[in-house]
């Protein structure tokens, strides 16, 4: 493969960075990752990821590209106890504003979903990365600045200082790659070098959420994972996903400013008037394995850098650093992955007008996991912010296929395609998917009573694949 360059340096060793540095490596001579926390050896959390200590999940297409930087990579989880989804639906339960997937039979050609715990996940990436001979990594480093030319046309590397010895260092690079997160300050970087700051979308949802490791007995929950998604009227969310090792995760969550419970036997009230009971009863009954970890998110916020009149180059930026969102939706690391498979796309093509290409590539796929994000919390009448009619069109075109999805193993399985970012929404809208809405249409019970059609229409505003599925 053709170098475009001796070395590219990474800021910071999340998801985000680890795969643009598996990239990066086919592509310069040398890559340095540089991370303020010292890594460490084995699975445990670490400070610079706060919310590794939380529920997750990895969408279908994370696992995609994973197993396609890293081949093997879907055995090495399975070997080392994560749980897969085989497409069985009564393994899934996934409710949303009264639409429930259909819980039996099986999805064809259904999507790869595997349930790593976050640290877990990150320590097999970081142990691939680490084989890489060319990638070399920077531990215990802050960055303060970028470095460019006399013209600031080009950023030229970048500025970190040594926590422990508090010495500066310039590391000169041919091309800077932005992975720090949230926290990122590469606006304000910018703005020093005359380029101004980007400009933000962001919508307001102060979610809080806290969760809990727990051990449950085995054949307790057959289940490899239950998501209660908010709808108008409660706008809270639980969430049970196995773990590897036996383990599980249990979190509840509240949106708009709500407050959620923080004491395990608060959290389990919580849940109860609202999640599967069966479930319900195994986390009363199991084994907590850690304390009560809380996190709050603001907002969803996208940092338009594809907008920049100006922009310089040797410069990109990956990840949450760009764009964050709701994390009960689980887009996060699955957008991280497939960032990394645009870089690589747009580096085959040289580096010309990279950085341009880059931004508007990536806000593409950007834009269709934002419009998920932002549409399912706007069916939230407790969240605030503008609603176009375009989402009211959506919801409308969208409720047949959603209540196909209730018992329809066909259907479902496509839609879990979707929301899984492996297809395409318009693979919904095939002859063959359509013919069985229909169908599910003319099975449809009789009509509910006003309460209850408050609740299901919900879905169809403000579930994660409504969103996807436009």
């Amino acid at each position: 493969m053709t170098r475009l360059g001796d070395h590219a340096v990474v800021l910071g060793a999340s998801m985000g960075g680890l795969l643009a540095a598996r990239v990066l490596a086919d592509f310069y001579n040398q890559v340095t990752v540089v991370e303020r926390d010292i890594l460490p050896d084995d699975p445990v959390n670490r400070r610079g990821v706060p919310q590794g200590r939380l529920i997750h999940a990895a969408l279908a297409r994370c696992t995609e590209v994973l197993d396609e930087l890293f081949p093997g990579f879907v055995d090495e989880l399975k070997a080392a106890g994560v749980d897969s989804w085989d497409g069985d639906l009564s393994k899934l339960w996934l409710s949303a504003g009264g639409h429930q997937t259909v819980r039996s039979g099986i999805a064809p050609n259904a999507p790869v979903i595997l349930f790593p715990s976050r640290p877990v996940l990150e320590w097999k990436v970081r142990g691939r990365v680490r084989t890489i001979t060319n990638v070399t990594f920077l531990e215990s480093h802050d960055v303060v600045g970028l470095t460019s030319t006399s013209d600031r046309g080009r950023i030229t590397g970048a500025t970190v200082v040594d926590r422990g010895a508090g010495r500066q260092t310039t590391l000169t690079a041919d091309l800077v790659v932005d992975a720090t997160g949230r926290g990122s300050r590469t606006p304000v970087f910018l703005e020093e070098l005359g380029y101004g700051r980007p400009r933000e979308d962001e919508l307001t949802v102060q979610l809080a959420y806290a969760c809990q490791l727990l051990r449950i007995a085995p054949g307790a929950v057959k289940e490899h994972m239950i998501a209660v998604f908010p709808e108008p009227g409660r706008p809270t969310t639980f969430g049970f996903i196995s773990y590897e090792n036996d383990t599980w995760m249990f979190g509840v969550g509240t949106m708009a400013g709500a407050e959620p419970p923080n004491r395990p036997a608060d959290m389990v009230r919580f849940a109860a008037d609202f999640a599967p009971p069966h479930v319900v009863e195994a986390i009363r009954a199991a084994e907590p394995l850690g304390e009560v970890v809380q996190h709050r998110v603001p907002s969803n916020r996208w940092r338009r850098y594809d907008k920049m009149r100006r922009t310089p180059d040797g410069l990109l930026v990956v990840g949450d650093a760009v764009c964050s969102f709701n994390p009960i939706y689980g887009q996060g690391m699955t957008l991280a992955a497939v960032e990394a498979t645009v870089l690589r796309d747009c580096l085959r093509r040289g580096d010309d007008g990279l950085t341009r290409r880059f931004f508007r590539a990536s806000a593409g796929k950007i834009r269709v996991a934002w419009q998920t994000a932002v549409g399912s919390d706007l069916a939230l009448p407790e969240v605030v912010g503008p609603r176009p009619i375009s989402m009211r069109i959506s919801n409308a075109l969208l409720e047949p296929v959603l209540t196909a999805v209730e018992t329809d193993p066909v259907v479902a399985g496509q839609f879990m395609r979707v929301t899984g970012m492996l297809d395409a929404p318009s693979r919904l809208l095939r002859p063959s998917i359509l013919l069985r809405v229909m169908r599910a249409q003319r099975r449809r019970p009789p009509e509910p009573t006003a309460g209850q059609k408050t609740g299901e229409a919900s879905l169809a505003a403000g579930s994660t694949a409504a969103r996807l599925a436009i």
